[in-house]
């Protein structure tokens, strides 16, 4: 029996007002085309995608329907016949009938060798009590309810008559991205046991990093970069959660780079109006597709890093109330035990545009239920001048405390605290790696030495302490396959587009993989 997620996506159907933008859309989560005609009457084509049902399951649902324009009604007697892939992962290509021109695919993960698609047959109930005779077809396969970018080339045969087949088929090619997250969990060696969960409206992620010294974020998604899928995709949507207990990460803004070009600033927004984690949207329009496009060859995939966007530490939270944000730094720069310090923040109004404003307020410094400092005061409104607290760190206060700001203007729910570290544990590996290898890594990335020269070359550069890295885990393996976006990150690196610690990365995962050996 077919829930409320599907009367709500054949209610829309029926009655929504339609806007159109461009025929393609690669990378939303909804897709409405421009008005074609058909034997003299308008028609367009929505896709679009829900979760089958919330509360009990994560299978997906996408829908599709064929609609008159101006009566907004879906047309009778359609079939369709779709070519459907979800990333690079062919699932079907078949004819579908749908009396009522609406059609819903029901993608279900289940572990079976191939893909099964099945109709539905018990779904007449709703369809009846709305006038409706949708079509609900089960997709059943591996991992087809963890989202990702589904696509669809569809071809309309036959519309009002199933007798009489179209001249010429009406042809669209959708897009839709349906969110799929994934955790992950490291040790940093100041916040503990922490997580960071990348949520992507795309594709799958893989080969996730977090380096503590840099606070810098990396990970590999994979993408086609030919002209026609860049054309095509409108849109790359990531998200990242982070906890608030994390300090590190409580930056007041990042930097995103994409295979080392860096994107716009306007790509990142961070919100900050949870109660337990900061979300970090990363949206990539066509735009910066286009630019990564044209700046960089030899690609393959997308190579993700996101990293502070100052050299300083600058962190910003907002109140419980929503109100106020607030900006703080301090010096000097590594906080010490037994030693002057200095908190420098503003506070600012996030209804009146994040402009600095005079509030009083309460502020402490505390470690468990210690408190270390504090002190209440009136901040300044001055663009120009900032607040600045002065006081003396004791000897034996080391570790994570808590700058704790409150009552804003006596409101008591105007609080908010930032976790910050006395006495910071650095864990900087050395890395020396000379400049004139950046011409086996370019001769290597452009298949002008063969991978077993490479990694031949490498291994003696290593074992020679010619090239010093950190300390890596070898495991036991039997492949000797590598992937792809090693050789890119060697491209890249040669070119001086990436860092020594992200072309680092590749080696140390080459190690651990068993291909390098050393």
């Amino acid at each position: 029996m077919q829930n409320l997620s599907l009367i709500s996506i054949l209610i829309l159907s029926t009655v929504f007002v339609l806007g159109f933008d461009s025929v393609y859309g690669h990378g939303v989560g909804s897709e409405t085309f421009p008005p074609v005609d058909l034997d003299g009457k308008l028609v367009t084509l929505e896709v679009s995608s829900s979760k089958n049902n919330p509360n009990t399951n994560d299978d997906q649902q996408i829908s599709i329907s064929l609609i008159d324009f101006n009566s907004k009604i879906t047309l009778r007697d359609t079939t369709f016949l779709i070519k459907s892939e979800r990333g690079d992962q062919f699932l079907f290509e078949q004819e579908f009938k749908a009396d009522n021109g609406f059609i819903v695919f029901n993608f279900i993960s289940e572990d079976t060798d191939s893909i099964v698609v099945e109709a539905d047959n018990n779904n007449n109930f709703f369809g009846s009590l709305l006038g409706l005779e949708s079509r609900l077809v089960n997709v059943k396969g591996p991992k087809l309810s963890e989202g990702g970018l589904y696509k669809f080339d569809i071809k309309i045969l036959t519309a009002n008559d199933y007798s009489k087949k179209l001249e010429k088929p009406l042809t669209f090619n959708a897009g839709i991205s349906i969110a799929q997250t994934t955790r992950h969990d490291f040790v940093d060696p100041n916040f503990g046991e922490q997580n960071i969960h990348v949520i992507t409206y795309y594709d799958e992620i893989s080969n996730f990093h977090y380096d503590p010294v840099l606070k810098k974020i990396s990970y590999f998604m994979p993408f086609d970069w030919s002209e026609s899928n860049v054309n095509q995709t409108s849109v790359v949507h990531q998200e990242l959660v982070i906890p608030k207990k994390f300090g590190d990460l409580l930056v007041s803004g990042f930097s995103m780079y994409v295979n080392g070009i860096k994107l716009a600033d306007d790509v990142v927004n961070i919100d900050d109006f949870f109660s337990d984690g900061r979300v970090v949207h990363f949206i990539i329009y066509q735009r910066e597709l286009m630019n990564i496009f044209h700046s960089s060859t030899n690609q393959n995939g997308m190579n993700f890093v996101i990293q502070p966007d100052r050299d300083y530490v600058h962190l910003s939270s907002v109140t419980d109330n929503g109100q106020f944000r607030i900006l703080t730094t301090w010096e000097p720069e590594f906080l010490k035990s037994n030693s002057k310090a200095k908190i420098i923040f503003d506070i600012t109004d996030i209804f009146l545009k994040n402009k600095p404003v005079s509030a009083k307020y309460d502020f402490s410094m505390t470690q468990n239920d210690r408190i270390i400092f504090e002190q209440s005061g009136i901040s300044t409104d001055s663009k120009n001048e900032h607040n600045v607290i002065e006081f003396f760190i004791p000897a034996d206060v080391t570790g994570i405390v808590n700058l704790n700001f409150k009552n804003f203007n006596d409101n008591n729910l105007a609080k908010t605290t930032i976790p910050i570290v006395i006495d910071r544990i650095t864990t900087q590996q050395e890395i020396i790696i000379p400049d004139w290898i950046r011409n086996n890594a370019l001769w290597w990335s452009k298949d002008q030495i063969d991978d077993k020269t490479f990694i031949q070359g490498i291994e003696y550069l290593i074992k020679n302490q010619i090239i010093v890295i950190p300390s890596t885990q070898q495991e036991t393996s039997n492949s000797q396959n590598i992937p792809i976006w090693i050789r890119n990150n060697a491209g890249w690196w040669s070119a001086d587009q990436i860092d020594d610690n992200t072309f680092v990365q590749g080696l140390q995962y080459l190690i651990q993989k068993g291909i390098l050996r050393v």
